[in-house]
């Protein structure tokens, strides 16, 4: 068993930090079901603007509100406005990320999503690996190899 990057919000941003709460972080559930973040798992959430991390479990917000809301210690390391990258994981074999197909939104200034990404793993004839990164935009500066493109959608 090994360690996957299950699905990932990111340049999500912090819209509240509740510190008398007792802990988690509470995410629009849209966004969630989107990508497969369950309730209550545990996911790292990655401070862009500070380089603080940590991990917490999630709460479902209210479906379109557009939150991210760090509650107990959590509100201690993200301000409101802070752009955080919220990912999940989950241990198995290489052929259950080949299934799964991760998937990423990255998100504007208001919460809105820009665009919709896909991680793609495949097994080349010879049974060696290969990878490739969807994206809904024709193109994008995420910093990506170009190797990654596969041509669905120009990286």
């Amino acid at each position: 068993m090994e360690k996957y990057v299950g699905a990932k919000l990111h340049g999500l941003r912090v819209t509240d930090a509740k510190l008398d709460y007792h802990g988690s972080i509470t995410i629009d559930a849209d966004f969630c079901r989107e990508v497969g973040i369950k309730p209550l798992e545990y996911v790292e959430i990655w401070n862009k603007m500070s380089g603080a991390r940590i991990s917490t479990y999630v709460l479902y917000g209210d479906a379109g509100s557009r939150c991210c809301i760090l509650n107990g210690a959590a509100a201690r390391t993200c301000q409101p406005g802070d752009e955080v990258i919220v990912a999940s994981s989950f241990f198995g074999e290489i052929d259950d990320i080949i299934e799964r197909q991760p998937r990423v939104l990255v998100f504007g200034p208001e919460n809105e999503i820009i665009d919709r990404i896909t991680y793609v793993v495949t097994r080349r004839p010879d049974g060696s690996l290969d990878m490739a990164v969807t994206t809904e935009l024709a193109s994008s500066d995420y910093g990506y190899p170009r190797s990654l493109a596969n041509g669905r959608a120009g990286l």
